[in-house]
């Protein structure tokens, strides 16, 4: 079964202005882009217990600033499981309530259904009792809507963009992985032709290899195929690694042992830019006693290693 949440989560993180002004342009618009935005996601967890959020959901809590000078948060949820879910349009409604309640402030809440459904779209939720009633309208986004524009997407500069093209592949050849595999290659590489910068490249990279994930022979192929791409443009070596998977099992046990604080380090190691480094920075991380001790590993590993001079046959002093 494909990763979709985790993915999404990262992108979110990442590209919000981006993913604003791809789904909800009128909103991207009115926002302050000067003022510092803040994600909250840890306040959201503790508004609604993890038994009452759906099972395969994205769920952001953002506080941006109108560029009226007021405070907003802005709720998004992304469905991402497979099938219709009857508690969808409640749980959109408890959760803008809850902010509601907790900050006395205006609430967005904004809904990407990123499902393979093309007939569900629940836009209202509604309830009452005799003349008392409740009502609440929002607009989602229909990922599967934007099947058809995937030249538009392709040939796009916004990063989002990429992500929605990927997770709209993903979901085409889930039963065709050949295909996802020319697909996968295909939009990794425009990633440089677009002229994206390295991080957005690394990044981007990161959530397709999450989203568009290949049996293991067709993987090698992949990987293989990537390899002497880079090649042939003389490109550092960073992304490769990552389809390994090395780097993101680094920072998953970064944050499992010694949390934000661990993942801090995740630029620093990334920029090692080597296979064996991340390999014992990896062991460094499971023996460690305290982030002290992976800090050392690390500032080791980043010191240049001295190629061995040549000895001259005629045992006079070689040029070095």
């Amino acid at each position: 079964m494909d990763d979709f949440d985790s993915p999404w989560k990262d992108a979110l993180d990442l590209y919000f202005r981006a993913f604003l002004l791809l789904f909800f342009p009128k909103i991207h618009d009115d926002i302050d882009w000067s003022r510092p935005v803040e994600m909250l996601d840890k306040e959201l967890q503790q508004l609604v217990p993890k038994a009452a959020r759906g099972r395969l959901t994205v769920d952001k809590l953002v506080k941006v600033w109108r560029k009226n000078g007021r405070p907003v948060w802005v709720l998004i949820h992304v469905e991402v499981q497979a099938q219709r879910d009857r508690t969808f349009t409640r749980r959109m409604c408890v959760y803008n309530c809850r902010i509601f309640d907790r900050h006395d402030c205006d609430v967005a809440s904004l809904a990407v259904l990123a499902d393979d459904d093309p007939n569900w779209r629940p836009t209202v939720y509604k309830r009452g009792l005799w003349d008392t009633s409740l009502r609440m309208k929002f607009t989602p986004v229909k990922l599967l809507d934007y099947a058809g524009r995937a030249a538009e997407l392709e040939a796009s500069d916004n990063p989002f963009a990429k992500v929605v093209l990927a997770h709209l592949k993903a979901l085409e050849t889930r039963r065709d992985p050949e295909n996802r595999r020319e697909w996968k290659f295909r939009l990794v590489r425009g990633l440089y032709e677009r002229g994206f910068g390295n991080e957005d490249v690394r990044q981007l990279f990161r959530i397709i290899d999450w989203l568009m994930g290949l049996p293991g022979e067709l993987e090698e192929a992949f990987q293989l195929e990537w390899d002497e791409y880079e090649e042939g443009r003389r490109m550092p070596f960073v992304t490769s690694i990552e389809r390994h998977g090395m780097l993101r099992v680094i920072e998953r046990t970064l944050r499992a042992k010694f949390g934000d604080e661990g993942a801090q380090l995740m630029p620093s190691i990334i920029d090692l830019n080597d296979a064996e480094k991340y390999l014992i920075i990896s062991d460094a991380i499971m023996s460690a006693n305290d982030l002290d001790d992976v800090r050392r590993a690390c500032a080791a590993a980043a010191k240049p290693t001295r190629a061995p001079r040549k000895k001259s046959g005629s045992g006079k002093r070689g040029t070095p």
